[in-house]
């Protein structure tokens, strides 16, 4: 009897356990801002009362809670796809990709894809420092890797979008994604990174911002950026 009554305090015991744990909703990043802004000078605070966003990725819809955009429909993250990336669309169509996201593809003329619903426009100079912010998604933990962000900036002034293969040959920075806030939120946890311009024509230019979750699983979000 009391080998019985041990036994059953046992298994209740251990559905309580598994009843009391709540597994972390893993999802996979994205651009949530091209040009963020500080509020106070020197301080690096990419959450939303640190700052403000003023250029956005391509068709980018305001009033959303931020890190949200996963679940929205259709989502944010648009994975390339993984039997070659190297040519996969840089941008997203809605329509291919192993996992679709939203539309990205260049607007005729890039305006149409920015204000009213949409955010702004990134306007910046040649030797500005723009400051990019995602959210880490539950990867910028100790023991996730620490790939980079790598951004990626077209020479094509004005121009269609340039292919994967040919924005691979011009990466303009390589940014920390674990570069974030700390906080215990670590879906909704911000991160960010900053660079400057490079030397470029003035004109409209195709950004890129990439960054691989797993090996050959690549990540992407696209904006147009107006270089005066």
């Amino acid at each position: 009897m009391v080998l019985k009554s041990s036994f059953t305090m046992l298994i209740v015991a251990t559905l309580a356990v598994f009843s009391s744990y709540t597994p972390q909703a893993e999802a996979h990043s994205w651009a949530d801002c091209i040009d963020w802004k500080f509020n106070k000078a020197g301080k690096q605070d990419w959450s939303d009362k640190g700052g403000k966003c003023t250029g956005y990725a391509r068709r980018f819809p305001l009033g959303k809670v931020f890190g949200s955009l996963d679940s929205a429909y259709p989502n944010r993250h648009y994975q390339q796809d993984r039997q070659n990336p190297s040519t996969a669309l840089p941008c997203s169509d809605r329509k291919v990709g192993a996992t679709r996201g939203s539309d990205e593809t260049r607007a005729n003329p890039p305006s149409k894809a920015y204000g009213g619903q949409y955010g702004r426009m990134t306007v910046t100079s040649v030797g500005d420092t723009l400051c990019v912010r995602w959210p880490a998604k539950n990867h910028a933990q100790l023991f996730h890797p620490n790939n980079k962000v790598q951004i990626h900036l077209s020479k094509s002034r004005n121009a269609k979008d340039i292919s994967q293969k040919e924005l691979l040959k011009n990466t303009i920075a390589n940014l920390n994604y674990k570069n974030c806030n700390s906080i215990t939120d670590e879906d909704h946890r911000p991160c960010g990174g900053c660079f400057k311009v490079p030397v470029r024509a003035k004109g409209i230019y195709l950004l890129q911002w990439r960054w691989m979750l797993n090996q050959g699983e690549w990540y992407t979000s696209c904006a147009d950026i107006e270089i005066k």
